[in-house]
């Protein structure tokens, strides 16, 4: 927190300087509101584009009634950041208007006057009426599923008249969505996003010149869903994504993994050695691969021990000098 939005000690300014500390920190802001009623004060620029009217952001923020040291609402201490839809989630209007003039990494102080943060009578106990507050927001990311919700909601037809460059864009978006999610561990969620994607990619036409373009967005994708399903314990379903991502790219060391790593939930042990072993093929130093492959030596052997076991005990001999089973 800034020295500018609380004096020393906590206590009101006094003497020959009568201005408050929101107010000298007013005179160096910004206006983004056009009258004074949201002030911003860029602490670390941004890069990309300004976040759009129908994004959803992902942001860390606290905010302070001058005089205050301590928030009186803050996220930073979360341990899971969730997105948040403007015009939904955020309900004040200084703080749309502040992360509207945002760009994706930007760190930022605004002060935000009564009518743009919680009105005349403010929001008891906490913020008294007519109160002017600051909030130091931090733009982490930003997704703009708008566009993306209207062209997968129009008919395969309707979509086939934009340029390819259109589909590659929304899938990119579901696919980063997906992402989100999954980072989220909203595996299911996740999974919606990714097949969206997929459905776009692979009901679209393109030219011999273009079809390179749209197979890395798909392959892309495909390992997507292969580490989705592995989270959901399905290695059956994750073992067929990442062997449609082989077939677009037979080398890819990830599609590899993931089918080694789905071979070994299903016990299939020689198919689960001959995928990683092509991974590390591609990749020895890989530490995630290598890691799998002891994994498996580990789990073999432990299955072959269990089967002699199981061998020793059905055929070792009974007391009477008979074999189990016999009569």
């Amino acid at each position: 927190m800034s020295t500018f939005s609380r004096p020393l000690n906590g206590m009101p300014p006094s003497g020959t300087d009568s201005q408050s500390p929101y107010q000298r920190l007013s005179q160096r802001m910004l206006d983004i509101s056009g009258d004074r009623g949201v002030l911003k004060d860029v602490i670390r620029e941004g890069a990309g584009e300004l976040v759009t009217p129908d994004a959803s952001v992902l942001v860390k923020y606290s905010g302070y009634l001058e005089h205050m040291d301590k928030p009186f609402d803050s996220n930073c201490f979360r341990k899971t950041l969730r997105l948040m839809k403007l015009g939904e989630d955020i309900t004040l209007w200084g703080m749309e208007l502040g992360l509207l003039s945002m760009r994706k990494g930007e760190l930022a102080r605004f002060l935000f006057t009564p009518t743009y943060a919680y009105g005349t009578l403010g929001c008891p106990p906490l913020i008294p009426p007519n109160t002017t507050v600051l909030f130091e927001i931090e733009l982490l990311d930003f997704l703009d599923s708008a566009e993306s919700d209207k062209f997968c909601a129009l008919s395969a037809e309707q979509q086939d008249e934009f340029p390819l460059q259109k589909v590659l864009k929304v899938a990119a978006t579901e696919r980063e969505f997906g992402n989100y999610l999954f980072r989220q561990n909203r595996f299911y969620d996740a999974r919606v996003r990714y097949k969206r994607a997929l459905v776009l990619l692979r009901r679209r036409s393109a030219s011999s010149e273009e079809q390179h373009l749209v197979e890395t967005a798909t392959l892309l994708v495909l390992l997507n869903l292969s580490f989705t399903y592995l989270k959901l314990e399905r290695p059956t379903t994750a073992l067929r994504y990442g062997e449609q991502a082989l077939v677009i790219d037979q080398k890819n060391a990830k599609a590899l993994f993931r089918c080694g790593q789905a071979c070994l939930l299903m016990t299939e042990y020689q198919k689960a050695r001959d995928f990683l072993v092509r991974a590390q093929k591609e990749q020895p130093f890989n530490h995630d691969i290598n890691n799998e492959l002891k994994k498996l030596a580990s789990y073999y052997r432990d299955y072959t021990d269990k089967e002699k076991e199981m061998c020793h005990r059905m055929f070792a001999p009974c007391a009477n000098g008979s074999a189990v089973g016999e009569n």
